[in-house]
């Protein structure tokens, strides 16, 4: 990454946004920690130049688009993560999700402005940290028959509702459903509570994300000292030993921490 050109950090906050505003829309990807105001590179959706512009103590690093909406094209989608992680590899950004877009730098600027004290609030949380996720998934062929098979409770109600030679009842097979339902995210609580146990000392913060199907056990976003990875490296490798072959566990990162910004910015 290379640092602006201009003389001054005014100068740049003056000429940058002229040639954003003549262009269209300004594409935001993340708020950091900045002062002086710099660019970046031609790395950008579209190829665009990535700079940002200063406000106080805080920045949006941004680049310009010529259209006033954006589609999630894959190209595209790679560009705005490759912003991230390159501010990643310097600093922790407040990232934005794809496609937030401000009418002007001005807009941007008040943006700032209007959100400074909330900015450094969130910007301090996660200084110097970095987001984990750990998924944790019921790695069986049939997680109903699966349940049935560890579950007394379950089995004694399919084999008393469902197992007769009559057709079951829509409500017979709701009742059974039911049960499944309540027993599957009992299990989730516990095992969650017990790797959580496990992880804490390793995290500053753990969120629980909702699981997308079944299969899944866990969904943990965990905010990380980036000189603690190996630590909680380590903390998933013990949490695993925990569980038996039925499990799969798979972590990944370091990510920009997306489940831990707050903030409700009005572009």
């Amino acid at each position: 990454m290379s640092v602006g050109q201009t003389s001054t950090a005014k100068a740049a906050e003056k000429r940058l946004p002229s040639q954003a505003a003549a262009r269209g829309r300004t594409y935001v990807y993340a708020v950091i920690t900045d002062a002086q105001g710099r660019t970046y590179g031609d790395f950008g959706i579209d190829g665009r130049k990535v700079y940002s512009i200063p406000v106080g103590r805080v920045a949006a690093v941004v680049s310009d688009l010529s259209s006033e909406k954006i589609r999630p094209e894959r190209s595209r989608l790679a560009a705005h993560q490759e912003v991230l992680k390159k501010l990643m590899a310097e600093t922790t950004p407040l990232p934005m999700a794809f496609g937030i877009l401000a009418e002007s730098p001005e807009a941007v600027r008040k943006m700032l402005s209007r959100n400074q004290r909330a900015l450094l609030v969130q910007l301090h949380r996660v200084a110097g940290r970095v987001e984990m996720g750990l998924r944790v998934t019921w790695d069986v062929p049939n997680i109903f028959e699966y349940f049935v098979n560890t579950h007394p409770e379950l089995r004694l109600a399919r084999d008393r509702l469902l197992g007769g030679q009559r057709e079951p009842s829509q409500e017979q097979k709701i009742e059974v459903g039911r049960m499944f339902d309540r027993l599957l995210n009992e299990d989730r609580d516990e095992y969650t509570d017990n790797v959580e146990e496990i992880l804490a000392p390793h995290c500053t913060e753990i969120e629980r994300n909702k699981c997308r199907n079944e299969r899944e056990l866990m969904n943990l976003a965990c905010l990380v000292e980036r000189a603690a990875m190996p630590q909680f490296e380590g903390g998933v490798f013990e949490a695993a030993q925990q569980f038996d072959n039925n499990f799969a566990f798979d972590y990944n990162g370091p990510w920009a921490p997306h489940n831990f910004v707050d903030i409700d910015l009005e572009l």
